[in-house]
């Protein structure tokens, strides 16, 4: 088993780095208050373990006996039946589920199966335990036609239905959601934090982690616990004793992307931007989010930039990072904005009298 999951706080009482966060949820608990609930903060700042802790205080050990389903379902709309098939983990009392998988179809997975599954309650609820739990992550990808509809599904189903909402970028979600739920700001950890995190996961696991080696590993994994655990995982793998001047890998997919970076500076023309384009495609089939693979693609550009240029860089990355939310197909915004910054670049080159 991965450290990540192996050492994951299973209680809201064994929060060391949230502890405030995690009191105040067990308040909320034992006072039989349970409102819809709204966790945001970056990846892997500790968001989905509050809320798998936030269940078990609900429910119990119940929880933790969970079921993995890809179900078709079937849609009708006035003009046709709409097939769509998405995963779902679900347990006796909730149900968790990732409605922006299914891309601009997500509005009738709220409208329809959302609303369906918010009506009935779990089986022998009684008192607090009388609604069932609705986990929705990424509610920040979810289209704004997506996001309306789940405003209504939690005013008319809030007696038999509680949901529990993840997100990144809280801005992302629109404010009469926001507004009916209390709102949870899950922080990233600081990097001594995450390397003290380190050091009690290496003791558990009866390993011999230099401190040097720790503070670089919290160091490089930009505040990300779970990518911190995984690096110290990779780094036991690939040597053990541990010593102090050992290479942290990087992941593959991050060496992809400044590759791609270097690609781009290195010439600016039709056939390069072609090349590039499949090794985007390839990034997104392997599952890399198209929002990370611009920021990091940006990030990678900006170091051999000037100062002129980096302003009109990231312009240009917020602006297609914006056209990613609205748009379709993400290779579209992704090669738009290498192409804007290679004809950017190739300019300010030729007025240099390179």
């Amino acid at each position: 088993m991965l450290y990540v999951d192996k050492y994951r706080p299973k209680a809201l009482e064994q929060f060391e780095l949230h502890s405030d966060v995690a009191q105040n949820l067990q308040k909320l608990v034992v006072n039989g208050d349970c409102p819809h609930t709204l966790f945001y903060g970056p990846a892997g700042a500790g968001k989905k373990t509050l809320i798998l802790a936030l269940l078990r205080e609900i429910y119990g050990a119940g929880v933790e006996k969970l079921k993995v389903e890809c179900k078709p379902w079937k849609i009708q709309l006035p003009s046709r039946v709409l097939e769509l098939e998405f995963t779902t983990v679900s347990s006796a009392y909730h149900v968790e589920m990732n409605p922006s998988d299914v891309g601009n179809n997500d509005r009738y997975v709220v409208q329809e199966i959302i609303k369906e599954m918010a009506k009935s309650r779990p089986i022998g609820a009684d008192g607090q335990q009388g609604f069932k739990v609705l986990v929705l992550n990424e509610v920040d990808r979810l289209s704004k036609e997506a996001q309306h509809s789940l405003r209504r599904t939690m005013e008319k189903y809030s007696a038999a239905c509680r949901l529990v909402l993840a997100c990144n970028n809280v801005s992302k979600v629109i404010e009469p959601v926001r507004s009916r739920c209390l709102c949870i700001r899950v922080a990233a950890p600081s990097v001594d934090s995450i390397a003290q995190q380190l050091q009690h996961v290496a003791g558990r696991e009866k390993l011999c982690l230099p401190p040097a080696l720790a503070q670089r590993l919290a160091a490089g994994c930009d505040r990300n616990l779970r990518r911190a655990l995984l690096s110290l995982e990779a780094c036991r793998v690939q040597q053990y004793p541990f010593r102090e001047d050992q290479q942290v890998a990087e992941p593959d997919w991050e060496l992809y992307i400044k590759e791609i970076a270097a690609d781009v500076l290195g010439e600016q023309s039709p056939k390069r931007l072609f090349q590039v384009r499949g090794k985007l495609y390839e990034l997104l089939v392997n599952c890399i989010p198209p929002e990370v693979v611009l920021r990091k693609l940006a990030l990678a550009l900006m170091p051999k930039l000037d100062d002129e240029l980096r302003h009109s860089t990231a312009e240009d990355a917020a602006f297609y990072e914006h056209r990613l939310q609205e748009g379709s197909k993400a290779i579209f915004h992704l090669e738009a904005f290498l192409a804007r910054f290679m004809s950017n670049y190739k300019q300010y080159i030729i007025n240099l009298g390179f």
